[in-house]
């Protein structure tokens, strides 16, 4: 028989043609089937505002807004105090002068209107504003007259945001099921191809060479090696005992673990942004051995009155929607119903899912560490403050337990406790400042009991 080169390289021509088609026209599809992007959400902020009440200034008005009233009012909810988009037109302005200069006074007048708010709003007396002047009134009348800002139509709110709804867009099911078709043509279309040379061979006489299985014989030639084969299995069970102990050694370690919780709490937001001390919530790391997750009437202190984040708030991945929606589980968990601003009675627990778990034989105390020895939370528990979701920052091994006794110095500082033992023992090491291991940090009792 006649033998001819491999017929592959005609085969490997015909993909290569067959690839460039395909991606020549799956790009002409993406674009012809591109969705349609969103608007800018500035577009969305530029619905036109109503007349400024009294010729008022809406810009300063919002700045007294938030300076005096947003403690118990909102624009467009019942808070403590009444929704005030709008008063303007509920209320003369000579009215609301005298309520906000002195509430208390009108209502002991007899007046109408003021009585009735007063009853309604559980007899909550509003904090009287002498200060402000008619001015300053007018401008925050300004800002609560401007109209409500609406999404503009062919607009849909998720999570992420402001997207885009086109009826004559392509779903992504649609091109990846267009996709998959494609690659199967394409499969089947190589299959009829190599048959078919191989047809053409077999009809013409031609003997197609065949590859010589090289890599069989260098194994042979390995098992003939005795040296090699003993080097290689020393080098294996030497390997394969370095990764089992590593597997090992990290069985119970759960660095950066962040679990996803019932109730999204950002401490970005919390102990970031609005600068909420730790110990404001976890108020037991002071003065117990465990720091202890907050009640959710510690949440209430402040929530109560807060039933929304600021648009500012919102990041790509969280809508000021998702975090106004996070607060209302909050309500729902502990019964409170902001519309009519009471407890209904109807509670339900919240099943957080904790986060650092040291192992029952090891034992941590919080007070030690935070009251005596003056550690910050950040030193455990990372800069807490830029994370949206809590997660565990340090391994909390033993080694890493050991490792900051041996480098953190003991704060002797207005810690008249250990003025003795310290004077004793920086004598002995001759040293100024003795860390937590030279006070007897390392001692196995310390944490193994």
């Amino acid at each position: 028989m006649k033998k001819v080169g491999n017929h592959n390289s005609i085969s490997r021509n015909l993909i290569l043609s067959l690839a460039l088609m395909l991606t020549i026209s799956l790009t002409s599809f993406a674009q012809d089937a591109a969705p349609v992007t969103a608007a800018p959400a500035t577009d969305v902020a530029a619905t036109p505002a109503a007349a400024p009440a009294a010729g008022g200034d809406a810009v300063k008005g919002k700045e007294l807004f938030n300076a005096n009233c947003a403690a118990c009012h909102k624009l467009d909810a019942k808070a403590t105090g009444p929704a005030l988009r709008g008063v303007a037109n509920k209320y003369d302005m000579a009215w609301i002068y005298k309520w906000v200069n002195n509430s208390s006074e009108l209502i002991k007048s007899g007046d109408a209107k003021a009585v009735k708010i007063f009853e309604e709003y559980n007899k909550s007396v509003m904090t009287a504003f002498p200060q402000l002047s008619t001015a300053d009134i007018d401008n925050i009348i300004a800002y609560t007259s401007e109209v409500k800002p609406e999404a503009p139509t062919g607009m849909q709110i998720s999570n992420g945001g402001l997207q885009a709804k086109d009826e004559n867009s392509i779903s992504n099911n649609v091109i990846l099921g267009f996709l998959v078709t494609v690659m199967l043509l394409l499969i089947v279309m190589l299959f009829l191809v190599y048959n078919m040379l191989n047809r053409i061979a077999a009809s013409k006489g031609l003997e197609i060479p065949k590859k010589d299985n090289s890599l069989l014989s260098v194994w042979r030639a390995f098992a003939r090696n005795q040296f090699l084969v003993l080097v290689s299995s020393i080098f294996l069970l030497l390997a394969s005992g370095y990764f089992v102990y590593g597997y090992l050694s990290q069985i119970g370690v759960d660095q950066n673990y962040a679990p996803i919780q019932p109730i999204h709490f950002s401490h970005r937001i919390h102990a970031g942004s609005n600068g909420v001390d730790c110990k404001y919530c976890h108020s037991a790391a002071r003065v117990s051995k465990n720091a202890g997750i907050p009640s959710l009437n510690v949440c209430m202190n402040c929530h109560k009155n807060i039933a929304e984040v600021a648009d500012t708030t919102a990041t790509p991945e969280y809508s000021k929607a998702f975090y106004d929606g996070e607060i209302q589980k909050l309500y729902t968990a502990v019964g409170w119903d902001k519309s009519t601003q009471k407890y209904t009675g109807k509670t339900k627990p919240v099943k957080w899912v904790r986060i650092h778990n040291l192992q029952d034989f090891v034992y941590f105390n919080h007070s030690q560490h935070v009251s005596v020895a003056g550690i910050e939370c950040q030193k455990c528990h990372g800069e807490v403050q830029t994370y949206e979701i809590q997660k565990q920052f340090a391994p909390l091994t033993m080694g890493w337990c050991i490792d900051c006794h041996r480098k953190t110095d003991v704060k002797m500082e207005g810690n008249a406790y250990y003025d003795k033992i310290h004077k004793e023992l920086s004598k002995k090491y001759g040293v100024d400042k003795l860390t937590a291991a030279q006070m007897g940090g390392l001692e196995c009792g310390k944490c193994h009991y």
